[in-house]
């Protein structure tokens, strides 16, 4: 099931190139945080 407008979002953990591994859960309550996905980036479509 798809998630909608406004609803919390899964824990997840995801790497990065300067701090390891980044956790949401790290700034959730204490930061704003934006997902945003780019479905066709990087490809010819």
């Amino acid at each position: 099931m798809p998630g909608q407008i406004g609803d919390t979002a899964p824990d997840f953990t995801l790497p990065s190139p300067n701090d390891g591994d980044i956790s949401l859960n790290t700034y959730r309550g204490t930061h704003t945080v934006v997902l945003s996905f780019h479905v066709l980036d990087f490809t010819s479509g």
